[in-house]
């Protein structure tokens, strides 16, 4: 299927690695320029570089997206080479465990500065491109939002505060055609996960039992699949759709797990 995404211009926040990563050769491989904004120029350009020698298109801006004033300049930045933005994935995070008890007022705030303040910002500095083009949004969001998870207040709440920003934008932005609409992951197992599942004192025996609990095929999603419906989300495919919360999960969240 066309999607329609020649030469569109699209931001993908952590877009070097994991999920983002998927998401950024999925756009390269339609014929879209992703530009990739993330605070590790090496991984950015190791991945710009992978998809230039496809010979499709891709870019990186360094920027540290927990510090207001680099997502203001990320923007700028992108708007002085490209003129235009045609959509925007919000993406970067990381689940970083500052729960209830182990947490403080703190590192709680540094959490919604690594994981909800920054999709509010760059949106908000990248509006007027949006709105020339028409573009549309996808924030990528987490189950913990719906499902809790314990130990991880702070990465629970951005999630929620993902989700609500989206059907708030989607009611704000009508009036501007700008579609917007988020993607919820349960279990994606990227390097980040990896990493996560191999402090555990089990590693195999844990992710197995994981894997029983995901409905279809009992397997995690992979990022490309997340992927594929986060480009057809920023495509015109979609064009009547906006305000939804969509989970590629394998029926993880929604299913009943009595059926397995």
């Amino acid at each position: 299927m066309n999607l329609n995404l020649d030469s569109k211009v699209i931001i993908v926040t952590g877009g070097a690695k994991g999920i983002g990563e998927g998401i950024v050769r999925v756009l390269a491989a339609e014929g879209a320029t992703p530009v990739i904004i993330g605070r590790n120029e090496e991984d950015n350009l190791k991945l710009v570089n992978e998809i230039k020698a496809l010979g499709q298109a891709c870019e990186q801006v360094v920027a540290e997206l927990s510090v207001p004033v680099d997502c203001e300049k990320a923007i700028q930045e992108i708007m002085q080479k490209f003129g235009r933005i045609d959509g925007i994935v919000n993406n970067a995070g990381v689940n970083d465990g500052v729960g209830l008890e182990n947490g403080n007022y703190e590192r709680f705030v540094e959490s919604l500065h690594k994981n909800l303040i920054h999709y509010y910002l760059i949106v908000h500095h990248a509006l007027p491109a949006l709105k020339a083009s028409k573009g549309s949004i996808v924030n990528i969001t987490s189950k913990t939002a719906e499902t809790g998870q314990g130990g991880t207040s702070a990465y629970a709440a951005a999630n929620g505060g993902r989700n609500a920003l989206t059907r708030e934008w989607a009611v704000e932005l009508l009036k501007y055609g700008i579609r917007v609409n988020a993607l919820i992951v349960a279990e994606c197992y990227t390097p980040l996960y990896e990493k996560w599942i191999k402090t555990l004192p089990n590693p195999e025996e844990t992710l197995a039992k994981i894997n029983s609990k995901i409905p279809l095929e009992n397997r995690m999603t992979t990022s490309e699949e997340i992927a594929n419906m986060v480009v057809f989300l920023l495509s015109d495919k979609s064009s009547h759709t906006t305000g939804q919360l969509i989970h590629v999960d394998g029926g993880y969240v929604h299913l009943d797990r009595a059926l397995l």
